[in-house]
C-alpha cells in the first residue's frame, strides 16, 4: 500500500539504554575525553533523575560496547578506543541490578512463608545443595546452578505456586539476559561468588522454622550480593 514503506517500527527502549545513549553522546561531543573519569554513580543518578541500579545497567552496556572501561576499585573511565559512529547500543535484556532489586522485594517474604511450611525432607535437600555449591565453587567456570536450585527450592517450600513461578521467572531472566550474563562472568573473574555462609544462615533459619529469622537471612544475603556486585564499579561510589 502506498506510503507504508515510510513507517518505522515503534520500539520501547529500556531506561538504561536511554541513559547509556545520553552518556555516549557526551563522550562523542567531547564533554568527556578518552581517559577521563566519570562522576560517581550517586552523582550521575541524582543528575539524571534515575535510580542507581539504572546507572549501573547503563555502565554495563557501555562497558560491553567498549565505550568505557571499569577499573574495579578505581572508577569508570572513558575508553581510549575510538567510538564507531554506527555503533548502536542494543537492548541486551534486563540487567543484574534490576533483577536483584526485584528479588529483594520478593524473596525475603517468600523465605519467611517457607519457614512456616518447609518439610524435613526439603531442609535436607537445602543442605545437600549447599554442599553442591561448595563443590561447584572449586571449579574455574562455576555456573552457579546450585545457587539457583537453592532459591527455587525455598520458593517451592512456600507451597505457593505463584511465588515459585515468580522466582523461577527471575532466574530465567538472569540466565537469558546478555547484559546479566556478561556482567556475572566479569565479577566471577574478580572473585565474586555466591556466599556459602549466607546460604547456610538461610538454611539454619528455615530449619528453626523461624519466619523473622528467615526473612532477615534472605534480605541480608541479597543485600550482600548487591553490594559485592556493585564493587565492580568503584569501592567508594557514594
Amino acid at each position: 500500500m502506498k506510503g507504508l514503506e515510510q513507517f518505522q517500527v515503534i520500539t520501547t527502549q529500556r531506561l538504561y539504554i536511554k541513559i547509556a545513549e545520553q552518556l555516549r553522546g557526551l563522550i562523542e561531543k567531547g564533554v568527556y575525553q578518552p581517559g577521563d573519569r566519570f562522576p560517581a554513580e550517586r552523582a550521575l543518578a541524582e543528575k539524571l533523575g534515575v535510580s542507581r541500579p539504572t546507572i549501573r545497567e547503563a555502565m554495563i552496556a557501555l562497558e560491553i560496547s567498549g565505550i568505557i572501561e571499569i577499573r574495579t576499585g578505581s572508577g569508570i573511565y572513558v575508553s581510549d578506543k575510538p567510538i564507531l559512529p554506527a555503533l548502536q547500543l542494543m537492548d541486551s535484556g534486563i540487567g543484574p541490578f534490576e533483577i536483584l532489586e526485584m528479588r529483594s522485594a520478593l524473596e525475603p517474604e517468600i523465605c519467611a512463608l517457607a519457614a512456616q511450611r518447609v518439610t524435613d525432607e526439603q531442609i535436607q535437600r537445602l543442605n545437600q545443595i549447599i554442599k553442591a555449591m561448595q563443590e561447584e565453587e572449586k571449579q574455574p567456570n562455576a555456573c552457579e546452578k546450585a545457587d539457583g536450585e537453592f532459591h527455587l527450592l525455598i520458593a517451592e517450600a512456600s507451597q505457593n505456586s505463584a511465588m515459585y513461578q515468580s522466582v523461577k521467572w527471575l532466574w530465567d531472566l538472569r540466565n537469558q539476559s546478555v547484559l546479566s550474563d556478561a556482567f556475572l562472568k566479569k565479577i566471577r573473574e574478580e572473585g565474586v561468588h555466591p556466599s556459602i555462609e549466607d546460604h547456610k544462615n538461610i538454611a539454619k533459619a528455615l530449619a528453626k522454622r523461624n519466619p523473622e529469622m528467615a526473612r532477615l537471612a534472605m534480605k541480608n544475603h541479597i543485600d550482600n550480593a548487591t553490594a559485592n556486585a556493585a564493587g565492580h564499579f568503584e569501592k567508594n561510589s557514594e
